[in-house]
């Protein structure tokens, strides 16, 4: 019975140290080759396996604050837009509708020529413009003007929201560029609305913070122009200042237009909407006046993708689909304005006019000089939304490779100078069983590294802090095992039952310690930042490893051993 314990137990720990060795040194994602098992390859096997951090590879660290401030701004600005589209079908005279941000407050003010019916107007606003006590916004009136200011606390809450969705857009954006294993997390206060990224192996981080910085807000307009009748004549002017002249509002923009800059281009193409876009870089900017608000945003897109154009080889253009609730809502519009001109506004610029030959649903198209590279990146922001404000950048460091390799380095010979200290001493004070240890050591080692592979973790300089804990751990458990096997057999106890009641007392005293270690180390997960993770993850790893190897491994090596002694064991190296 022993004999077959003992040859099962051999199979687990064969099995199971193979799979390791090979998930450490072996390659992933194909077959392997001869040249795998040479020492360059083993070398670069390793270097793709193992995703090292920021600190031991080299890369970006950027800390970025969202400007909530512009968020607040911006939605004033649209909610006073809203307002006075809302009293005015509610019949009622609208003079002045704008917003006021000062002191941390954001206010949307209406002014109109009769406030009689106060209540009326004021439940027509705030349905239409969602301008309700119930999302934060608080009422106030004086005669003829209407107020509604954003309360600190709907303040709080929307910048911790505005937050968590540039963290998320970020991360998408990040993550479709091909950045792997970046870390991305809150930075500072609870009210500081920072973000810190960091990018393992990127050097040049300026094209990463084009893609994340770049607002790439999509919006579909109507384009203001005189009843036109034919394809080529949507109504430009030549500067801004002619066009805001043509509003006849003294020089100033009613928040129900806006005057915004477009590079017209001469030919014109397209069977349900014909699409002029900037790409000539000679054209001449000229102006147009377009409604506000947009007949549909970004919010509303579906998909995005950069295709080449017809136009050249070398060109490309982005093809773009709509949800079904904007589909709708793009149709009916569509379908009530033939004959008129929508534009495509990227960014506050008009790439396209498109003049509406009939109704269109889901699908659009911007086209224009895009390089593939251009092409794909406005692809991907678009697809991942706008980010909800602008951001801004606190903090940049590079850390160089040659830095990161000082310090693998310097944690690798930590580490070997450790586990040759370890296993010195294991070998003279436990003479041969110290030999036990070593073999159960080295097999947490490489059995850690192969957890770490296989759960996608990042290797960091505090993560080889925790390995390094995790040697002193694994030899502790022998030491524990080790010294209660020694006091059995000075009671009195045949080797075999020393062993036995050494193991078995020791498990509890190994169990509680190994528990309580893990429990404070999810603590660490949990609410630490990148670097406390990275040494949380490794210590739990390795004492769940530990677990195996100290324990199971080390016995079955006594069992091997007594059982080539025979049934009398008169004595055991230890």
């Amino acid at each position: 019975m022993k004999k077959r314990n003992l040859v099962q137990r051999s199979i687990i720990i064969a099995i199971i140290t193979l799979v390791g060795f090979y998930v450490v040194i072996g390659p992933h994602g194909r077959r392997p080759h001869a040249h795998d098992f040479t020492l360059s390859g083993i070398q670069e096997n390793l270097a793709k396996n193992i995703n090292l951090g920021l600190d031991l590879r080299g890369g970006s660290h950027l800390v970025m604050r969202v400007k909530v401030e512009d968020f607040f701004k911006k939605l004033a600005e649209d909610s006073a837009s809203a307002a006075q589209s809302a009293a005015k079908e509610a019949g009622f005279e609208v003079k002045e509708a704008h917003a006021e941000a000062a002191g941390g407050n954001y206010r949307v003010v209406l002014q109109v020529g009769d406030a009689s019916k106060l209540q009326e107007l004021r439940d027509a606003v705030e349905k239409k413009a969602d301008l309700s006590d119930r999302v934060g916004w608080s009422f106030s009136s004086s005669g003829n003007t209407l107020t509604w200011t954003l309360t600190g606390a709907a303040q709080r809450t929307l910048a911790e929201s505005a937050t968590d969705q540039a963290m998320k857009i970020i991360d998408t954006r990040i993550n479709a560029s091909g950045v792997v294993e970046s870390t991305l997390a809150r930075h500072g206060g609870q009210n500081s609305h920072e973000i810190l990224l960091q990018m393992p192996g990127i050097q040049d981080p300026e094209r990463l913070k084009q893609l994340l910085a770049g607002a790439s807000h999509l919006e579909l307009v109507h384009v203001i122009s005189p009843p036109a009748g034919q394809v080529s004549s949507p109504q430009t002017y030549p500067s801004e200042a002619e066009a805001m002249a043509s509003l006849n509002s003294g020089g100033k923009v009613p928040t129900n237009c806006r005057v915004l800059p477009y590079t017209e281009r001469p030919e014109l193409t397209g069977q349900d909407a014909t699409t002029t876009t900037n790409i000539n870089p000679q054209a001449a900017k000229k102006w147009v006046v377009v409604e506000s608000p947009a007949i549909i945003d970004g919010a509303q897109l579906r998909s995005a993708t950069a295709n080449q154009s017809r136009a050249g080889a070398d060109e490309y253009e982005i093809d773009f689909a709509l949800k079904p609730a904007g589909s709708q809502k793009f149709g009916e519009w569509t379908g009530a304005n033939i004959n008129e001109y929508m534009g495509v506004v990227l960014d506050e610029q008009v790439k396209s006019i498109a003049f509406i030959k009939g109704q269109i649903f889901d699908q659009g198209q911007i086209t224009g000089r895009f390089s593939k590279q251009s092409a794909d990146d406005l692809a991907l922001t678009l697809r991942s939304g706008a980010l909800p404000a602008k951001i801004e950048y606190q903090e940049e460091r590079t850390v160089g490779p040659s830095l990161g390799s000082d310090s693998i380095r310097s944690g690798v010979r930590a580490s070997l100078l450790g586990l040759t200290l370890v296993v010195l001493f294991m070998l003279i004070y436990y003479r041969g069983s110290g030999i036990n240890a070593v073999i159960a050591l080295l097999l947490n080692m490489i059995l850690m590294l192969a957890g770490l592979i296989i759960f996608g973790a990042t290797l960091t300089l505090p993560g080889i802090a925790g390995i390094i804990l995790t040697i002193g751990m694994a030899v502790d458990s022998n030491v524990l095992i080790f010294e209660r096997i020694r006091e059995e057999i000075r009671s009195g106890k045949t080797i075999p039952s020393a062993v036995e009641q050494g193991f078995g007392h020791a498990f509890v005293t190994i169990i509680d310690t190994h528990v309580t270690t893990i429990v404070s180390s999810l603590f660490l997960y949990a609410f630490g930042a990148g670097p406390i993770r990275g040494f949380a993850v490794t210590l739990v790893l390795g004492l769940l490893v530990n677990l195996f190897s100290a324990v199971y491994v080390s016995r079955t090596i006594f069992i091997w051993l007594l059982s080539r002694k025979g049934k009398r064991v008169e004595s055991l190296s230890i």
